[in-house]
């Protein structure tokens, strides 16, 4: 095993069954290389940057450092272990749900040494009790799942935080190599999904989330979706030929809000001497018409898909799309099988700071040819976020059950900024419609 970035040597095994060892081992790899991320993305600005709010949309640097702590502290080291709060007295500051983004620049916080030497403090427990507990007899504790949890939890944050850096202005910090994935473009443009059941969720994946479950069948018509996501040469020939100014293309509220705030293209994109320009972790370069286009709202990704003459495909459609074989009639884990993804696979874990160009990575494709299910860019889908027959809230009801409902629509697949341990077939993620800054594309679909 590695080193721990806290100074705390994660742990080596445990006296168990080899299965209960391995389980051990990956929970300690995925908490570990969470870590390193989340000190990768704090390290790399100043204690000024780490404390300032770079955007209303979102928490400062520092609040969500110190809150990957606290959430590891409420559910393995108070939850599992039972133990009393460390620091009771901050508890309130990192409830996400006591105080919305915009305040917490006027909250009490700890400061940027002192939020690394509390996580730092509670990885080093957690990593002692990941070496002395038993990982079964509890909901919470089968197959590992509260690490799995937490694991996902700081990569989901750390996504979050490369958010903040996308809004933040000033000189890049950020590096990484340009996407180098094979490249061999799906030679037509959609393909047919045939009508029939399918096992849509999972009952089996032993970290998936409540919202994820169960497993359960649905029946679908036939439909065409795109074999790869909507490109920004695409988008743009939307932009030319005037959709960002015709009523007809937008739903009611997504009408009202481009007027209302002057919107004429995707977030990050302005245009000089007649060429489109984005800025990319403060980056600014012309807009690559073979990358799918990011950054866009629901809205923004439902009006393209009017003015085509096609929709956005529903959450079932899209899921069925990834994940059945008709070749076999299951429904595998990923597009291209139930192996973890590779690089060779998806754009996934900030390998890469920006999507690579639709049509990439074909040893991810799905059996029908879908390119590009996995990674890239989260793919905005119809459907509003509801709870699957025989939900189950767990374990509490403020990750998924207090968001179902109209108000958030559903987003599938991952990006280049989600990490596989938070990725899968069946991950569901959710935003309101207007939502711009998340890495946000999409592609199309349409009836047969």
């Amino acid at each position: 095993m590695t080193t721990a970035p806290t100074g705390h040597t994660a742990p080596t095994g445990h006296t168990g069954t080899r299965a209960d060892s391995d389980l051990r081992e990956r929970a300690a790899a995925a908490l570990t290389a969470a870590r390193v991320r989340t000190a990768g993305l704090t390290d790399a600005v100043t204690d000024e940057d780490l404390t300032a709010q770079h955007s209303p949309l979102m928490s400062p640097l520092v609040w969500d450092l110190a809150h990957i702590g606290n959430q590891e502290e409420l559910w393995l080291l108070r939850r599992v272990a039972g133990r009393e709060s460390m620091r009771p007295e901050i508890n309130p500051l990192y409830d996400a749900f006591e105080h919305p983004r915009a305040e917490r620049p006027k909250l009490p916080l700890l400061g940027p040494a002192e939020a690394r030497r509390y996580a730092a403090e509670v990885r080093g427990r957690v990593f002692d009790l990941l070496e002395k507990t038993p990982l079964e007899g509890s909901t919470l504790l089968d197959d590992g799942f509260a690490f799995g949890m937490i694991a996902q939890h700081e990569q989901q944050h750390d996504e979050t935080m490369l958010i903040t850096h996308q809004l933040r202005a000033g000189t890049p910090v950020l590096t990484a190599p340009e996407p180098d994935a094979p490249f061999d473009p799906p030679v037509a443009a959609e393909v047919l999904v045939p009508g029939g059941p399918f096992t849509m969720g999972t009952s089996a994946e032993p970290w998936s989330l409540d919202n994820e479950r169960p497993a359960h069948v649905r029946d679908t018509a036939p439909f065409w979706i795109d074999t790869a996501p909507v490109t920004n040469a695409a988008y743009l020939a939307f932009i030319a030929d005037g959709g960002y100014r015709d009523p007809r293309w937008w739903a009611a509220p997504g009408w009202e809000q481009i007027r209302a705030h002057s919107i004429e293209a995707p977030l990050f994109w302005h245009q000089e001497a007649g060429q489109w320009l984005r800025r990319r972790f403060g980056v600014v370069e012309p807009v690559p018409d073979e990358e799918p286009v990011l950054h866009v709202s629901w809205y923004e990704a439902d009006a393209y898909a009017r003015w085509a003459g096609r929709r956005l495909p529903t959450e079932t459609e899209w899921e069925k799309a990834a994940r059945h074989d008709p070749g076999t009639g299951r429904s595998t884990r990923y597009p291209w099988g139930d192996a973890d993804p590779t690089p060779a696979h998806a754009n996934l874990g900030q390998r890469h700071l920006r999507p690579a160009r639709a049509g990439s990575y074909p040893a991810g494709a799905s059996p029908l040819g879908v390119h590009q299910l996995i990674g890239d860019v989260w793919e905005w889908t119809s459907s509003d976020f509801l709870p699957y027959p025989g939900f189950r809230a767990f374990p509490y009801k403020e990750y998924s059950q207090v968001f179902f409902g109209p108000e958030h629509k559903v987003l599938r697949g991952g990006s280049f900024a989600v990490d596989p341990v938070a990725c899968r077939g069946t991950f569901r993620n959710w935003d309101l419609p207007v939502r711009r800054q998340i890495f946000s594309g999409f592609r199309t679909a349409r009836d047969v």
